[in-house]
């Protein structure tokens, strides 16, 4: 199991829930945090049942998410994913999260999972 890490920001996006062929379930959010004068947008990625983790959640709600890095390869090209499987509330509460601290069955998914769906226009998109 690799390292959690923990950040905190404000929620700006919810995407709605993708569903693939192969029955993989996936939501992704942004987060922005603070860096002095430029915030940085963060995005997370939640998969299976994970993608309620943002439910009862608004944006601009400062939150806390605890996610794990992951990484893989598909066709010479890598990838990394946050992949978030705790959000907190920070104005007084938390989120619904039934297995805050995840057991084998709960874990993220290994570097195994597919790879991000991209398309070739969305290769060139990238802002550096």
């Amino acid at each position: 199991m690799g390292k959690s890490f923990e950040i905190e920001g404000r929620l700006k996006v919810v995407n709605d829930i993708q569903t693939f062929n192969s029955g993989f379930t996936k939501r992704e959010f942004v987060v922005e945090v603070e860096d002095g004068n430029y915030p940085q947008m963060i995005k997370f990625e939640c998969v299976k049942e994970k993608t309620s983790l943002t439910d009862g959640m608004q944006i601009d709600d400062p939150v806390k998410v605890t996610f794990d890095i992951r990484g893989n390869e598909y066709k010479e090209r890598f990838y990394v994913n946050l992949n978030a499987w705790k959000l907190e509330s920070l104005g007084g509460g938390s989120a619904p999260n039934k297995n805050p601290e995840y057991g084998d069955e709960d874990a993220p998914p290994g570097l195994g999972d597919p790879p991000p769906m991209s398309s070739p226009e969305e290769d060139d998109d990238i802002p550096f």
